[in-house]
């Protein structure tokens, strides 16, 4: 399997960087906010944190064999929706705009962009593995288990004492709760209240 694989070591960055751009900078980036009492950027930000949390739903997916293909296709839907809700909100975007250049605008706008980055270029990366979802014949083959083992590893740190099984429940439910209310956002939230993010519970 190792000879296999060369792009394993391409596959581990992918996760480090994912890592470091969709986890570590954001959370330092929204204590930042509070700390600034900057409203606008902590809403986005907290935004940013319910969609991105379908990130770690997909890795508790990929930790059980029978939910693979759940968790392959939460990890690219993940890395689309991600820019989607940096960018979307008008009113945000307006607000940024006008704030005075300072450190933390120019933090923020940088890891903005550089997610966008990210996430865009590792969508189209894995769009060659979408079979990974659909076909068992796949997902025992070495193409597709190499995107399994970070997970893996994660069970191994956080859940020693955990079975696949269960993780994979949660991250079922998880999903189940996040699909509903992404559902409620399209159907209710954004035909009452469009592109503007302020009035948002």
């Amino acid at each position: 399997m190792e000879a296999e694989v060369w792009y394993r070591p391409l596959v581990w960055i992918d996760y480090r960087l994912a890592v470091l751009f969709t986890v570590l900078m954001p959370l330092i980036l929204l204590l930042w906010a509070f700390i600034q009492k900057a409203q606008t950027l902590q809403k986005l930000l907290v935004i940013y944190w319910r969609v991105s949390s379908l990130l770690m739903i997909a890795v508790y997916l990929m930790i059980p064999e029978w939910a693979w293909g759940f968790g392959y296709l939460a990890g690219f839907f993940a890395r689309v929706l991600i820019p989607i809700s940096l960018w979307f909100w008008a009113d945000i975007n307006d607000d940024i705009v006008d704030q005075p250049q300072r450190p933390f605008k120019f933090a923020f706008t940088a890891w903005r962009w550089a997610v966008t980055v990210y996430c865009t270029l590792g969508a189209l990366v894995n769009l060659p593995f979408f079979a990974c979802a659909f076909s068992e014949e796949f997902q025992q083959h070495p193409y597709c288990q190499v995107w399994l083992e970070a997970p893996q590893l994660y069970k191994v740190w956080f859940h020693p004492n955990s079975t696949p099984g269960f993780l994979g429940v949660l991250g079922m439910i998880g999903l189940a709760v996040y699909v509903a209310s992404l559902a409620y956002f399209v159907i209710v939230r954004l035909a009452k209240e469009g592109r503007t993010a302020m009035q948002e519970d």
